[in-house]
């Protein structure tokens, strides 16, 4: 009988043990949440090979940092919404968007005429087909990447559709890049712009770590380079028509 309730005793003490075990988890989870901080950096461009041109102070730049390992500070669940990418007046607005992965992007169509619009890019791949005024098409952003936007039926609309996998993002305002509430850890610095070369924001990516105070990571290069998006084939790998008078887009379908 002794042996039994010093086993129902030990078993109530094991059981204390391993919930406040529990609660000091939260309580350190917590902290480190209420230590999250602002990582701030600046982007910088340099003439490429391609052109001499550099990109205006307005063109965008994104910056994400991917925690790493158990060294990384808790990253709180992404929270995935349901964005608008508008056509309008033969353009998409907005041009950039950065989304979570799992949020769903609406397309709504709101010119008097037919688009159709595509991704084959590394991204989101898709194909909305022919839809027409007032109407509107839903995509899943299932992946993380880069989703360049087009239009099958006009050559002039382009944009794009950033997915990331951490909820440690920021798009820049002149130059300047802020990421707010960043758990202090190590992470993977990430950038992209659609004004830079492939091998300049490869050679920005590196691996940093984020203090307990507002950390400033320096300044990224990176080497400009023309957009994707001005020359670009339409979804079945063919040019455009060479001008409106070879072919009346809005008329064809």
């Amino acid at each position: 009988m002794d042996r039994f309730i010093s086993m129902r005793n030990g078993g109530r003490w094991q059981g204390y043990t391993l919930a406040c075990g529990v609660l000091l988890l939260f309580v350190a989870v917590g902290r480190n949440y209420g230590q999250s901080v602002e990582v701030t950096l600046r982007v910088e461009f340099a003439p490429g090979t391609h052109t001499r041109q550099l990109p205006s102070a307005q063109s965008p730049t994104v910056a994400w940092l991917m925690p790493l390992g158990v060294n990384a500070g808790p990253a709180p669940p992404l929270e995935t919404h349901t964005y608008q990418m508008v056509q309008k007046d033969k353009m998409f607005d907005p041009h950039l968007l950065v989304v979570p992965i799992g949020s769903i992007v609406v397309f709504p169509n709101r010119d008097p005429f037919f688009h159709n619009v595509f991704s084959l890019f590394n991204g989101k791949r898709f194909d909305l087909g022919l839809y027409e005024a007032g109407s509107e098409r839903r995509v899943h952003f299932d992946r993380e990447g880069v989703s360049y936007i087009f239009c099958n039926i006009h050559p002039q609309m382009g944009a794009v559709i950033l997915s990331l996998a951490t909820p440690y993002y920021a798009v820049s305002r002149e130059g300047a890049i802020v990421i707010p509430q960043v758990p202090p850890g190590s992470y993977l610095l990430n950038v992209w712009s659609e004004s830079a070369t492939l091998e300049s924001l490869n050679a920005a990516r590196r691996e940093v770590t984020v203090q307990a105070a507002a950390t400033n990571l320096g300044t990224v290069s990176l080497v400009t380079s023309p957009s994707p998006i001005t020359h670009h084939a339409n979804k079945f790998g063919e040019p455009y028509p060479a001008s409106p008078g070879s072919a009346s887009p809005d008329k064809v379908y």
